[in-house]
């Protein structure tokens, strides 16, 4: 996959609303992150600017057949507006991530087991993922939806020497994804990897950006958080 798509919402130009203006001169508007994920939190922390995180108390909507540019714009709106509820002078920034193949979104998995069974399935194949960003501040009616697409292609391989890492063609076999899973905590990432953690094991490559990959697209943040004043 390459990067943003061409229409509006979770991969396109964004959606503003009212308040798309920056904070009034000299004064910086407070900033919250809208997500208790720690890769957020260190990627957010790249743009250096100051923000506190305040985790929103809702039910995400993670039905697998739903069109995940969709999912991931709803569950983003969903934590920012709950959050700039409780704190209508902040900006608040809610995000949400998941994998897509086979036309079924791949999201937490509930269990070592299904987390195996997510790796098999990306195994030698290319999939895309979509983070949703959403950015609210109640006082002035601010309202910014956008979001990022980005493709990881596996590796496919049939033998593997886990000592040094060295994996060599054919289907992602058993050590491989055993020896992954004993090195990464998977069952807090949509589609059961962490690009960031060990990709040598299992990922051949991947176009667009790698921050999204991660969990949160830092260029267009970044963007999205200048428009409003927060990034000089």
């Amino acid at each position: 996959m390459s990067g943003a798509g061409n229409g509006t919402g979770a991969t396109g130009e964004g959606d503003s609303r009212a308040g798309d203006e920056p904070a009034a001169k000299g004064a910086r508007a407070r900033l919250i992150l809208a997500s208790a994920s720690p890769r957020r939190r260190e990627l957010l922390a790249q743009l250096g600017v100051a923000f506190e995180v305040v985790t929103a108390d809702v039910t995400e909507h993670e039905e697998a057949t739903t069109d995940p540019r969709v999912m991931v714009a709803h569950n983003a709106a969903l934590q920012a507006d709950w959050v700039a509820a409780r704190h209508p002078e902040a900006v608040v920034l809610g995000a949400d991530t998941t994998v897509f193949i086979d036309g079924c979104a791949l999201n937490k998995p509930r269990d070592g087991a299904e987390a195996r069974a997510m790796l098999r399935r990306l195994s030698g194949r290319t999939h895309t993922v979509f983070t949703g960003l959403a950015v609210r501040r109640r006082s002035d009616g601010l309202r910014i939806d956008d979001g990022e697409a980005s493709d990881v292609t596996f590796k496919v391989l049939d033998e593997a020497t886990i000592r040094g890492y060295l994996v060599r063609v054919h289907t992602l076999d058993e050590a491989v994804i055993e020896a992954y899973l004993a090195r990464v905590h998977t069952l807090d990432k949509a589609g059961g990897y962490a690009i960031q953690e060990y990709p040598e094991l299992i990922v051949a490559g991947f176009t667009g950006s790698l921050t999204n990959i991660v969990g949160l697209p830092v260029e267009r943040t970044k963007q999205i958080l200048t428009r409003v004043g927060l990034v000089p």
